[in-house]
């Protein structure tokens, strides 16, 4: 893309929270921050991610299949400690360029979800490299991109929001595509990444915000009793729909039905929380 272009996304997906529109919007979309190869300077640029698992994510060096790889590929062979923002959070995290048997077999699961890769592919006499993202951050995903308490409980809540919209699109599509009856692989791995995040941030609420908030406000009780009702319900129905895309025969119909039921549930709980957890946040609780 050139280089007006690139600024003008990465303004947008900074001012919004990760949130583009135009030629990006619909997709999941991060921006990495490699240092020159040559230059030593730091270089920003939009990339396109699959989900992988907790701690990291997996990006692809396509080049729209041209003849040579990225700019941003030699950088970061070069200087593998690179800068991730994510919209909800930015973190360091370390490249690794993926060889052989990983490499294929996540790039046929690319291509399974998205046919595009495979005509970047055909399109280039190169082997076009993915490579894994690890996140360095300790102790969490990183830093989050807000200015203050309440602003970062929307910012995270959004985040899950926009992933949990972007998986019931691409079940609905893949379940009036599908040719297999089956789930892609793809797929249930970005389902699966969704649940052990919603997990991961529901328990440091329960074991850290709730508390926190609890000993200054107890008028908040009866509030934070319904609140963590709500993380056991949606427990539940993060381990439904666990048990039904871990199955690699899994029926996407159930799927969607599983996760049509996590959405109603999470947007009433997320709703809630924010009314009532954030003007105390924002207040300096």
């Amino acid at each position: 893309m050139p280089n007006d272009f690139n600024q003008q996304v990465i303004e947008e997906f900074r001012a919004n929270k990760g949130r583009v529109g135009g030629y990006f919007e619909g997709a999941r979309l991060l921006l990495l921050t490699t240092t020159g190869a040559r230059t030593g300077r730091p270089h920003t640029t939009p990339v396109g991610y699959l989900p992988d698992s907790d701690d990291r994510v997996l990006i692809i060096a396509s080049a729209a299949g041209a003849p040579r790889h990225p700019a941003w590929f030699h950088n970061l062979v070069a200087n593998p400690r690179v800068t991730v923002e994510s919209g909800a959070f930015t973190y360091e995290a370390r490249a690794v360029v993926l060889e052989g048997e990983e490499r294929d077999r996540i790039f046929a699961r690319a291509v399974e979800a998205d046919p595009g890769w495979a005509a970047y592919q055909e399109k280039t006499e190169r082997v076009i490299p993915v490579i894994a993202l690890h996140s360095l951050a300790e102790g969490g995903p990183g830093n989050i991109n807000a200015s203050s308490m309440g602003e970062a409980l929307k910012v995270v809540h959004d985040a899950f929001r926009r992933e949990l919209g972007l998986i019931r699109a691409e079940m609905a599509t893949g379940d009036k595509g599908s040719t297999t009856g089956t789930l892609g692989a793809q797929l249930r791995v970005n389902c699966l990444t969704f649940c052990a995040g919603l997990h991961n941030h529901h328990t440091g609420e329960g074991l850290a915000m709730f508390p926190f908030l609890e000993d200054r406000h107890p008028e908040l009780a009866p509030a934070l009793a319904r609140l963590r009702d709500e993380h056991d319900r949606i427990a539940e129905l993060v381990e439904d729909l666990r048990r039904v895309v871990g199955d690699e025969n899994a029926d996407p119909g159930t799927a969607r039905r599983e996760v049509e039921r996590l959405t109603t549930e999470l947007e009433a709980h997320l709703t809630y929380e924010e009314e009532q957890l954030i003007p105390l946040l924002d207040a300096g609780a």
